[in-house]
């Protein structure tokens, strides 16, 4: 609670810094147009309102329900400037306006804790959005963090409801493969899902080991989507991969109680900090830690956290006060929660799925924009055809819409049309930005699709790029990088190598800034200034922002075959047409096809004249396919027939 209060004491604003004139009511209910006077604001701006103030007051929900995407939190008896709490009357008052303006707005209005003050009662409601029963609220979890930190466990027991028996029981139901149920360590990317009705309850029920994602959608208002990452440092490919391809709102980072802050746990927490990926801790095996081996790694951990790489501000979560105030304030400020959760007694569990509950989106998508689908995975399903899945990040796709896909590997776009749409298992028929889908495709092989191409509208006019420039940070490399130094991009769902082949610096080491420019070696990709991207080769890497895009018919031109023989072709008709141009000397591929001098002398006596009008000794004709030149250096037949004949 000592951090919680240096961030209230250095981050709240007070209300002079934001220029709010409370004596004369200012604030929430601003002063009207004509600057006649203010509305009144406070604590009571609930009790009975007139019917102008009604309105404001729908209004402002309204908006504030919308630019949270779906979902806030509303809290009554705290006005600016005045004692908190409300009196018995005044608050049942407030209670009941508030539950009137969220029915007219179609909003879920529960009651997320109520307590008492010296001024009266303060509480705060969880105001969410009714959706329809095919309809609901997404949050992307990347769970990341050290092998053997119990990634994997955990999510079992937060979306199966069983406790670990301290063997591994809970982790076998999210394997995916054999050799991950015998070694017991993730090697690829793992989804599970975990759903919250209206009133925050867990909507998982297993039955018999199994989760049915249809029902739980059918019935859960919010789901949380795990995104189940790898630890171990041979698979640091697959967990960069997970952490830009799949687009996550949060990262979930694991740690050990009694192994610490080891391993790959600063490297995945310096990845989601390179992707403006908000963070919140995890530690887990307090049950079988040592108090004092505890306090070391939570005193390293807020070392950590509040060195000058991270900057952020540790919170302790200890109790639903606090969970609610790092949920409030998370997305916004420099808060990092930190929960002490046991897989094997349940410990903390209820404060962290209560945390999971009040997460709301932190990106804003605009459905209005044109469509852009980023591929992740693709499928050959039998009796559906070729199957694509991954992250809607702007607009809407409907069925039956046409799209472009690509780039293929000449950076081109094909029309594609959607036959069926499903979401987390269950067929929907739309799609909007922010959230994952699978589509099945009509007419179209899996052969030539890959992870990173996208699915666009026409609208956008994609184009696709070679090469590309972009702003990075080396964060650390060994020795220098220098012109064409290899190494791997990720760029949303794209990873391929690609070559530095400029610099604005001759040389970069561990900490240097510069602008660079890439080269991809096999396939050119569809890519957006502003892009964040990771450059990373074995203990190299480097993050940055994309900057600028170059043409793709240009890179092209210069290495494409068909385009070099087109352009000599172009050059010969011209030749052939100027009359003036003589012979041009023969190929060495045409020179070993022709026949030898002693084969063409009897046949060049058709082209030569025994004798000229005026006596002079004829000269040979150029042979065809010969110059003029080489013509006239060839010996003079008629000489030597005269000769021969004198012999004889």
């Amino acid at each position: 609670m000592a951090a919680l209060m240096e961030y209230s004491e250095t981050e709240v604003k007070s209300p002079e810094s934001e220029n709010l004139d409370i004596e004369n009511g200012g604030g929430l209910f601003g002063p009207d147009d004509d600057f006649d006077e203010c509305r009144p604001f406070g604590k009571l701006a609930l009790v009975s309102p007139s019917s102008e103030e009604y309105e404001l007051l729908l209004e402002t929900i309204k908006l504030r329900v919308e630019d949270a995407q779906g979902e806030t939190i509303y809290e009554i008896g705290i006005g600016e400037g005045e004692p908190p709490g409300l009196q018995d009357e005044d608050y049942q008052a407030s209670v009941a306006t508030l539950r009137s303006i969220t029915e007219a707005l179609g909003l879920e209005c529960v009651t997320l804790r109520e307590r008492t003050v010296e001024g009266g009662t303060v509480a705060e409601f969880l105001l969410r959005q009714k959706l329809e029963s095919q309809d609901f609220m997404e949050i992307r979890v990347a769970v990341v963090g050290n092998v053997d930190a119990g990634k994997s466990t955990l999510l079992g027991v937060l979306t199966h409801g069983e406790l670990d028996n301290g063997r591994g029981f809970a982790r076998q139901k999210l394997f995916r493969h054999k050799h991950e149920m015998e070694s017991g360590r993730t090697s690829s990317v793992g989804n599970d899902i975990l759903g919250f009705d209206s009133c925050g309850n867990v909507v998982n029920k297993p039955d018999h080991g199994h989760l049915d994602w249809i029902k739980i959608c059918e019935d859960a208002a919010k789901v949380i989507t795990f995104i189940d990452l790898a630890g171990h440092e041979r698979y640091l490919k697959t967990t960069v991969f997970g952490m830009t391809g799949h687009a996550p709102d949060f990262a979930m980072l694991m740690i050990g109680a009694n192994a610490g802050v080891i391993g790959m746990t600063k490297e995945h927490l310096g990845l989601a900090l390179a992707l403006n990926v908000p963070v919140f801790v995890v530690v887990t095996k307090v049950d079988m830690c040592p108090p004092n081996v505890l306090q070391e790694t939570l005193k390293l951990l807020t070392r950590i956290l509040k060195s000058p790489g991270c900057r952020k501000i540790p919170v302790i979560v200890q109790n639903k006060d606090d969970v609610i105030c790092s949920a409030t304030n998370f997305t916004t400020e420099r808060m990092c929660p930190v929960f002490q959760v046991s897989n094997v007694t349940g410990e903390n569990l209820e404060l962290l799925k209560m945390f999971l509950n009040l997460l709301s989106t932190r990106v804003k998508c605009d459905i209005s924009k044109p469509a852009e689908f980023q591929i992740d995975d693709t499928f050959s399903v039998p009796g559906v055809g070729t199957v694509v899945s991954g992250t809607l990040l702007q607009g809407f796709i409907k069925l039956n819409d046409t799209l472009l896909l690509g780039p293929d590997a000449l950076g081109q776009f094909q029309p594609i049309v959607i036959k069926s749409i499903h979401r987390k298992r269950m067929p929907v028929k739309e799609v909007r930005g922010g959230q994952t889908a699978s589509f099945a495709l009509k007419k179209i092989k899996r052969s030539s699709i890959r992870k990173g191409m996208v699915m666009v509208s026409p609208r956008l006019e994609p184009k696709a790029c070679w090469e590309f420039e972009g702003e990075i940070l080396v964060l650390h490399h060994p020795t220098t990088i220098s012109v064409r130094y290899q190494a791997m991009v990720h760029v949303g769902s794209v990873r391929q190598t690609a070559t530095i082949i400029q610099m604005t610096s001759q040389h970069l080491r561990t900490g240097d800034k510069a602008l660079v420019r890439f080269r991809f070696i096999k396939n050119p990709e569809y890519l957006k200034p502003g892009m964040r991207l990771v450059f990373r080769e074995g203990r190299t890497k480097a993050v940055g922002t994309i900057t600028n895009l170059f043409p793709h018919v240009s890179a092209v031109a210069q290495n494409t075959r068909q385009q070099r023989a087109a352009k000599k072709a172009q050059q010969e008709s011209k030749h052939q047409l100027n009359p003036q141009n003589e012979p041009q000397k023969p190929s060495k591929r045409n020179r070993r096809s022709r026949r030898p001098y002693n084969d063409y002398s009897e046949g060049g006596k058709e082209n030569v004249q025994s004798s000229t009008p005026n006596g002079a000794s004829p000269l040979p004709t150029a042979a065809p396919g010969t110059s003029s030149t080489a013509a006239a250096q060839t010996p003079s037949i008629a000489p030597l027939a005269a000769a021969a004949a004198a012999k004889s």
